[in-house]
């Protein structure tokens, strides 16, 4: 089961030779070969796949300009670069064969904020909502709104000229760039700016590159001028890439950030940016219309835009009922109320905003009079979102429509080719409806949304790109779909760039693409910034542009793998790269591993990569995977260990295997389950993850560690009965020592020592039993709980579990234990799949057996308890998992209205990740419960507190598990919890935070409890 790689592209040895001088002159920065790094970079959320040479991440500008000059020496006029941001274009922007230059790993500061003229300074790796959140607190924005803000960085959204929603009140990024700071080829640094005639002339008469870059952009606007005026369609979304339109400007000023904007890193690499920004709108609201059909939303959007408002964006049926199977939809459906009689089809999002409430309200008012006396359109009604949070929450829906038109069922998904055409806004709707007929006419589905406002929609044919047929039609329909915008004086090339559908260029600019070629030459005389995009140099007459079919596809690769297993690792193999899991955000859950590392192998969509790219080699040498996977499932697991054992052994020699790279990024990941809440397409990490180590570690033998953390369930109730001398033990030098050489733990949780079956006397708890419930009538049933344990409650944090004996037994129940039985948690997570389904068939039996009673069964800790109604689901089928609710779930169901804690101080409340990603309802059902007894709960924003299980425990991980905390929880922590009203529902939070900071957060029930006793005086045993 070796992973042997196969050559997929042609080396060019200059590559190499200029790795290595690039060591030797003192490169500062990473530099990447190994072939796992280089398949997560091969692709993005595009139709493409391009594996590069090699991956360099420069640590300071100093750094490119190393890379630039040595790129320029005559050795290496071969050698190509490619800058890359996010990596989340839609078009093969930054995709290469070459060696990619990664701007966003290191050169992401925030260098300056000047409030007062309002303008700020960054380095090009800055995310958008990165700069937003530190301009916040002075009441500025940086205006170019897109879906992807939480990921895209500046040097990107620059180089692809990036806009998106209420394009039509804030334009483009080009209109918010000041100033840049571009590394040319040779090292040279290029700051450009707006510069009056006698200040371009003097960089014209440079005799440098710089200076011949000035000169070729003034002879193009003397000498195109008429062409340029003529061939640049009078948009919005204006022709970018080399935007001759505004190289000069009124004064005969000279502005060669009009041609950087939307380079795509075909001219330089832009390091730094100076962009204005502006106030952020006092007031808000948005109107919410529903319609029975898409082409009455897109028809009453041109009559709308008459009336002003910010924005208009629109979102079809399909991108609907994606959303609402979505995480996304909790926040929202309150604002789309559904008719089952006539359902919502189409949707308009119309903004209004300004810094005059009044104002404001009066034009609201004034809309909504129109929407209800104008008849030329069917409306289904309309809700108002007031206020910035509440807008944040329906733009969140909207944002994530890219992501969620990956998740479709079946294997054919929307694919991006033609997905951001560009049309004057009066001919929208005819546009669309020829655009329509064109893909019904290849009998083919597709997903809409996008900016009507603009002319722009977002229009995805669903292909599946593995079928040879299928994936032809890619060129006849960009064909088709360029002709059309021409008709309707449009653009293919409506907002996302251009990339690899750049063959289309000669055909827009015609008599002007000349012009571009000159430019190209001067910036690249040698064609090697991200060559084949845009236009080429004039000076290489054999220079081409690359043709959208002439790249290798992703689903050629991906119809090597064999269709039973792409069907049995769907949870990997459908990640169409759109990058969710590369949220900037240290307050969101979404992805903790990848925050830590900044490596992108250690994210969703690398791990999904990987695990695609090692079916694609199994498949490649002949080896069934899932006949190996259930081998497993019926054999010994002392079989073969002989044969690990080489195996091993050849690995610490150093035997080449691509596995190697794949467990190393599995052994990285947290198995929070974020990703599987919060990815659009679904993207189960830990799910494949358990796959890829149950055949990893037949070949390989396992580290102490893992049947350490996966016998726990079973170890831990024996080692309990004598919890004393456990913990001293544990807690020796000599137990350390071992545990760190030899077992790859930090350290382990001691036990608990108080007495349970104290705690169960006192409260009369008994254990549940078939003979003993079934003497309980209906009466007594509907009085009753089942406390469902694990064993992290149960045996490390038992006064915990005291407190929820007390509780349920003060609001009048009689408390049973379900017998203490293996969850299989920590089985399931490190792949010993095997047993897991052992553990999960016995207990499932057990709790089922109690699920008849009809008294509810609940756990304590979330984690442990989603894991019944997930991977139980999965192993046991979804009609023969327990019924087990989390706790919130069964108080909200018993516990009556008070007034106990009326008027008291607000607590603050940090949800478990895998809880608020998984069941995001949930978490608002503590709310309501602390509502309910007149106290305030307020659920903090958190990203992962770094521990998840035994994650931060283990040695490998310790590091990273620190850094995790530190993002988030770490100062919510220092700025909360110094009142002690700082609560945590997970066990996993609650350890990290006392080993992180030698502090103790309360569970929430833990604080209702105070309350109930503070007012029965108290008394701990009444």
């Amino acid at each position: 089961m070796i992973a042997r790689l196969s050559p997929q592209e042609v080396k060019n040895p200059a590559c190499e030779l200029f790795l290595a001088r690039l060591e030797q002159e003192g490169f500062q920065g990473e530099i990447a070969r190994d072939h796992g790094l280089r398949t997560v970079l091969a692709t993005d959320n595009s139709i493409y796949q391009r594996l590069p040479q090699a991956a360099v991440f420069p640590r300071n500008v100093q750094d490119v300009q190393l890379l630039a000059r040595l790129a320029a020496l005559a050795p290496f006029s071969s050698v190509v670069l490619t800058p890359r941001g996010g990596g989340t274009g839609t078009n093969g922007q930054s995709l290469t064969s070459g060696i990619l230059v990664d701007l966003s790993r290191h050169l992401n500061g925030i260098l300056e904020i000047n409030v007062e003229e309002r303008w700020v300074r960054v380095q090009s790796g800055v995310v958008k909502d990165q700069l937003n959140a530190a301009l916040k607190p002075h009441g500025l924005f940086f205006a170019p709104e897109l879906s992807t803000s939480n990921r895209a960085t500046i040097g990107g959204m620059i180089n692809t000229d990036a806009s998106g929603q209420g394009s039509c009140t804030y334009g483009k990024t080009r209109d918010h760039v000041l100033a840049l700071s571009t590394i040319l080829i040779g090292g040279e640094r290029l700051d450009s700016a707006p510069l009056e005639p006698e200040h371009w002339q003097a960089q014209a008469r440079r005799e440098d590159k710089v200076g011949a870059i000035y000169r070729c952009a003034a002879q193009i606007t003397q000498q195109y001028a008429e062409l340029i005026e003529h061939t640049f369609p009078k948009l919005n979304r204006c022709l970018t890439g080399y935007d001759l339109a505004h190289l000069q400007e009124p004064g005969e000023r000279l502005n060669l950030n009009s041609v950087l904007c939307g380079s795509e890193g075909s001219l330089g690499f832009i390091v730094e940016a100076t962009l204005n920004v502006l106030p952020v709108p006092q007031y808000s609201i948005l109107v919410n219309v529903r319609y029975a059909g898409f082409m009455d939303a897109l028809r009453d959007a041109k009559a709308l835009m008459a009336l002003k408002p910010l924005s208009i964006e629109t979102v079809d049926s399909k991108v609907l009922a994606l959303a609402m199977n979505d995480i996304v939809w909790h926040g929202v459906a309150e604002y789309f109320p559904q008719d089952p009689d006539v359902p919502t089809l189409g949707i308009n999002l119309v903004e209004f905003s300004g810094d005059d409430e009044a104002a404001l309200l009066q034009r609201v008012n004034e809309f909504v009079l129109h929407l209800q006396r104008d008849a030329s359109v069917v409306r289904l009604g309309h809700t108002l979102a007031v206020g910035a949070e509440a807008l944040k929450r329906v733009y969140a829906m909207r944002k994530r429509a890219v992501g969620l038109l990956g998740n479709v069922k079946g294997a054919a998904r929307p694919q991006p080719f033609v997905e951001d055409t560009a049309v004057p806004p009066e001919h929208l709707a005819e546009f669309i409806g020829q655009f329509r007929a064109l893909l019904d006419s290849h009998g083919l589905e597709y997903g809409m949304f996008g900016h009507v406002d603009a002319g722009v929609l977002h229009v995805r044919p669903i292909l599946d790109m593995k079928d040879p047929a299928q994936a032809a039609l890619v060129r006849p329909i960009s064909d088709a779909v360029a002709e059309l915008t021409q008709k309707y004086g449009g653009l293919l090339w409506g907002e996302h760039g251009k990339g690899l559908r750049s063959q289309y260029v000669p055909d827009y600019f015609g008599e002007l693409y000349p012009a571009l070629q000159e430019l190209k030459a001067a910036f690249d005389p040698h064609n090697q910034l991200n060559p084949g995009k845009i236009a080429t140099p004039k000076t290489l007459p054999g220079a081409r542009l690359t043709r959208v079919d002439e790249v290798q596809l992703r689903g050629e690769l991906d119809r090597t793998i064999d269709e039973r297993v792409w069907s049995h690792y769907d949870a990997a193999v459908h990640c169409n790269g759109n990058g969710a899991c590369y949220n900037f955000d240290p307050d969101d859950a979404m992805c903790p591993s990848w925050k830590g590392t900044r490596d992108r192998v250690h994210s969703p969509k690398g791990r999904a990569s990987l695990v695609r790219e090692w079916l694609r080699l199994q498949g490649q040498q002949g080896v069934d995977v899932l006949a190996c996977q259930e081998a497993l499932s019926s054999s010994s697991a002392l079989l073969g260990l002989p044969r690990r054992a080489v195996n091993t052994l050849a690995q610490k020699m150093g035997q080449k295997d691509f596995s190697h790279e794949v467990y190393d990024a599995m052994a990285g990941c947290l198995a929070c389950k974020s990703c599987a809440g919060q990815c659009p397409v679904k993207v189960n990490v830990p799910e494949f993850r358990s796959r890829f180590l149950q055949l990893y570690h037949s070949r390989y033998l396992r580290p102490l560690k893992d049947y350490l953390i996966g016998s726990l369930e079973y170890t831990i109730p024996f080692f309990a009965r004598m919890p004393r001398l456990y913990n001293g033990i544990i807690g020796s030098r000599m137990a350390g020592a071992f545990l760190r050489r030899v077992a790859g733990m930090i350290d382990s949780p001691l036990l608990s020592l108080l007495n349970f079956d104290e705690v169960c006397r006192r409260w009369n708890v008994r254990v549940a039993s078939p003979a003993l419930l079934e003497g309980l009538d209906q009466a007594q049933r509907a009085r009753s709980v089942i406390l469902v344990q694990d064993a992290f409650t149960r045996y490390f944090e038992t006064p915990l579990l005291a407190d929820w004996i007390e509780l349920i037994s003060r609001l009048g129940f009689e408390v049973y234990i379900a017998p203490f039985a293996a969850n299989g948690k920590p089985l399931q997570v490190q792949g010993f799949l095997r047993a897991f389904d052992k553990a999960a068939h016995f207990n499932g039996r057990s709790l089922r057996q109690l699920n008849r009673y009809q008294i509810p069964l609940v756990g304590l800790d979330p984690a442990m308890t989603l894991v019944y109604r997930q991977e139980y689901a999965k192993s046991l089928g979804q009609d023969q998992a327990p019924t087990v609710l989390l706790p919130q779930e069964w108080l909200v169901q018993v516990l009556a209205p008070s007034t106990l804690g009326a008027d008291q101080e607000a607590y603050h409340f940090l949800p478990h990740c895998t809880e608020k990603t998984n069941e995001p309802g949930s978490v608002a059902l503590w709310q309501t419960i602390f509502a309910r007894v007149g106290l305030k709960l307020q659920v903090q924003a958190s990203g992962c507190c770094g521990m998840s299980g035994t994650y931060g425990h283990e040695t490998q991980n310790a590091a990273t598990s620190g850094v995790i905390y530190s993002q988030s929880w770490g100062p919510l922590v220092a700025r909360l919890n110094g009142a002690g009203r700082l609560l945590a529902d997970g066990y996993s939070c609650r350890s990290q935070v006392k080993r992180q900071d030698g502090q103790s957060v309360a569970h929430p029930l833990q604080a209702l409890l105070r309350l109930m006793r503070d007012a029965a005086g108290g008394d701990s045993q009444a």
